[in-house]
């Protein structure tokens, strides 16, 4: 994929940080309901924590996780950074798949059973923990941009530092 203009560049990064926050608050909103259902002594606010959790589930977490990680994938390819080329993008790109894919996957439809049965369940207080830490982990990581290049990067900036060769007949001033 060619390299994005700035302007776009701009507002796909934009999007893939608010819709990267809003998937991270609501792992916290989850994580609160989950409690107040767990430590509810009364069944009713037990079924009403559980069934606001569905409806968070339903109908903001997937579209929101999704956004989050198609606009990642379009950054990667779209700016120097690439898919393959960092351990940190290789890392974000994998945990957001096994997140999206756990939501959609296991904390949905337990979501959906712990709101039709009304009894306290600990995984909808674990899930959200584990989810809300690999969030935070996925940001960390995006400022640090820690362990530097994969060996298809390293073996790709060999190949364009040769191919710049500065010659006699280049428009660029020489010294």
């Amino acid at each position: 994929m060619k390299q994005l203009k700035r302007p776009m560049r701009r507002t796909l990064l934009t999007l893939h940080v608010i819709v990267s926050v809003s998937w991270l608050g609501l792992a916290l909103g989850l994580l609160a309901l989950g409690i107040a259902a767990y430590t509810a002594e009364d069944p009713a606010t037990t079924q009403a924590a559980y069934r606001a959790m569905q409806i968070v589930a339903d109908w903001l977490i997937i579209p929101l996780a999704l956004l989050a990680f198609l606009s990642g994938v379009l950054l990667s390819l779209g700016t120097p950074w690439g898919l393959a080329r960092h351990h940190w993008v290789r890392i974000k790109f994998w945990l957001t798949l096994v997140t999206l894919s756990a939501t959609v996957f296991a904390l949905r439809p337990n979501i959906h059973q712990a709101a039709a049965d009304g009894q306290p369940d600990l995984s909808l207080v674990a899930a959200p923990v584990v989810s809300a830490t690999a969030y935070l982990f996925m940001t960390a990581i995006s400022v640090l941009k820690p362990w530097g290049l994969t060996r298809r990067g390293r073996r790709l900036r060999v190949l364009a530092t040769s191919r710049k060769t500065v010659d006699e007949r280049s428009p660029a001033p020489t010294a």
